[in-house]
């Protein structure tokens, strides 16, 4: 597995930019953060982990592999991409929250606060 000093101004820089990507994916899509931060941060940080070593914004809550049709791209477990088409389509519609559970409705934080 690739190591990421996650100390690094690069790696720094990629997480603030990551910070503001999930800031525009709440007010575009209507939804609130998760009330605990742990979440958030652990989920942003693996976003921000997986967009330096495989160049998209993986969601870290699956497996990310080598594409087999595409030499030297990846692929997650059901092309989950943040925001992922599941959570969009299925799981916010349906529950309130995603899988990886950083994006909410209002109404999933209002009965779960």
């Amino acid at each position: 597995m690739q190591q990421l000093d996650m100390n690094s101004e690069e790696f720094k820089t990629e997480l603030e930019k990551t910070k503001q990507f999930t800031d525009k994916v709440c007010e575009s899509q209507g939804w609130l953060y998760n009330t605990n931060e742990d979440v958030n941060e652990g989920v942003i940080m693996g976003l921000a982990r997986h967009k330096l070593l495989y160049g998209k914004r993986f969601c870290p809550c699956f497996m990310v592999e080598p594409d087999e049709s595409k030499p030297g791209k990846f692929k997650s477990t059901d092309d989950r991409i943040c925001p992922c088409k599941p959570a969009i389509e299925k799981e916010i519609p349906e529950n309130g929250v995603c899988h990886c559970q950083i994006f909410c409705t209002p109404e999933y934080i209002a009965e779960h606060s």
